[in-house]
């Protein structure tokens, strides 16, 4: 039996400091199970001595792990020599392969705070598989994280302890160290058993989808509401794995998924977190009164407000400053805003009307999170008229159509009224715009080129009072 090896090194970029030396009675050479155990363990060297009939030692079947991913095969089997034989300088032939490991994992993301394998274990199609896939990467992307490479597996039936086979997770162990990653982020959302046996196996990071979009969500909160909100919903997510294992937070905390304004705080101890979330709920109540007095001021003013909702990323801030002349952050990024912003607009002939700027959607996004967000979301339902603005170049747009329209739905906003604004239409060619004309009733705009402004006023004027008015 190997024993436990956790107390030995295992850093980034760096084999485990054992060499693994065993008999074979029968002379056959390394086992399926020898090489499983040298990429899951990361051993320096795997070395099976078969027993000739006279009880004296025969050939040494020799392997290592390879420092580059240049084929199928993770590991270099050696000539079968005789103990005397072998005169590798071992010391120094580690030294070099590490060095070579680790110059690899030092040349990618510079600069970035994990070095991360995307990984999907899922029985859905291919196609939504890997356009799940696409957006987990650039959740990754918009944490700051830098993303090394990515797999998806199809199996038949979910491994309900690792998610995947052990085939499968012993080829991850070896991409991660040839790779030089100590990130591994879940497009599935990971049960708190889950996450402590994958990190046993692997001894890296590992996070989900949930906690990958709770960190962007740190990262992005400015107000003092938002950065209650993200906190709340960072415990609340934590909460469970503190009960499932007590060192889980040296993990969990620190870096690209456990940052922002709980950072610190997330370090209380499970008998305190209670507490912790009573007192941010009392502190968001108290907080959310003054959204209430601005909530009550807009309607005794009795303006219609028009919210600006859509797929994270889709322009709702672009537009928002273009037709308000706000100064809202404008990034290619995804959840670039979380705090609600409102201005007012007027429009020809003394109409005027609020624009209000939202939180982007997501697919899928933590029921913690829309807890959290709650007070933010409920203001869409006070909405005269919500104006949908997708993006026409993201082949995804009839699935975040969809995404939006759901939200929207659970919320108790789906029967608002809707302008449907197709964004960044300068991007397209005319003949691809004419073929998303005659699939939408929408508006074809391009927020950041203000091309089609006087259309979409219309229209919300259209909506709001039964007539046009130009802008």
């Amino acid at each position: 039996m190997i024993p436990d090896l956790s107390r030995f090194r295992a850093g980034l970029g760096r084999l485990r400091g054992i060499r693994c030396i065993h008999t074979h009675l029968k002379g056959e050479p390394l086992s399926k199970d020898d090489l499983t155990d040298l990429a899951l363990l990361r051993l320096d060297m795997m070395v099976a001595i078969e027993v000739t009939e006279t009880g004296l030692p025969g050939l040494a079947y020799m392997a290592h792990l390879l420092p580059e991913n240049l084929s199928e095969q993770r590991w270099e089997l050696l000539e079968p020599r005789l103990p005397r034989d072998i005169d590798i300088p071992f010391d120094t032939f580690i030294d070099s392969l590490e060095d070579e490991i680790g110059k690899k994992a030092g040349k990618k993301g510079e600069n970035k705070e994990g070095q991360a394998i995307l990984v999907s274990v899922t029985v859905k199609s291919r196609e939504l598989a890997k356009a799940s896939m696409a957006e987990l990467r650039e959740l990754a992307l918009s944490a700051g994280t830098n993303v090394l490479d990515e797999i998806i597996q199809y199996p038949k039936k979910i491994n309900p302890k690792h998610l995947m086979g052990s085939g499968k997770m012993k080829d991850l162990v070896i991409m991660a160290l040839q790779h030089g990653a100590d990130l591994l982020i879940f497009d599935q959302d990971l049960a708190p058993g889950q996450v402590k046996a994958i990190t046993e196996m692997t001894e890296m990071k590992v996070m989900d989808r949930t906690q990958l979009i709770l960190d962007i969500f740190a990262q992005r909160a400015h107000s003092s509401e938002g950065k209650v909100k993200v906190e709340l919903a960072q415990l609340k997510y934590i909460k469970p794995r503190l009960m499932a294992r007590a060192e889980a937070l040296s993990r969990l905390t620190g870096g690209i998924g456990g940052r922002g304004p709980g950072e610190t705080k997330l370090e209380v101890d499970r008998r305190r977190i209670n507490d912790r979330i009573n007192f941010l709920e009392k502190e968001l109540k108290q907080l959310s009164r003054g959204r209430g007095v601005r909530k009550a001021k807009r309607l005794n003013s009795g303006l219609p407000l028009v919210s600006i909702v859509g797929y994270t990323n889709a322009g709702k801030s672009t537009l928002f400053n273009a037709l308000t002349g706000g100064d809202v952050l404008e990034e290619d990024r995804l959840f670039a805003t979380l705090d609600t912003t409102s201005r007012k607009k007027w429009l020809a002939v003394g109409k005027e009307l609020i624009f209000s700027d939202t939180v982007g959607f997501i697919r899928d996004l933590p029921k913690d999170l829309v807890d959290a967000f709650k007070s933010t979301l409920d203001e869409l339902i006070d909405s005269s008229l919500l104006i949908h603005l997708v993006d026409v170049t993201d082949i995804e747009m009839p699935d975040q159509i969809k995404a939006v329209e759901n939200i929207l739905h659970e919320i108790g906003a789906g029967g608002i009224p809707k302008c449907l604004a197709l964004n960044k239409i300068d991007a397209l060619s005319s003949e691809e715009l004419a073929m998303i004309m005659m699939r939408y009733k929408g508006v074809p705009i391009s927020a950041r080129e203000r091309i089609g402004f006087d259309e979409l006023l219309a229209e919300t004027s259209l909506i709001l009072w039964g007539h046009e008015e130009n802008a």
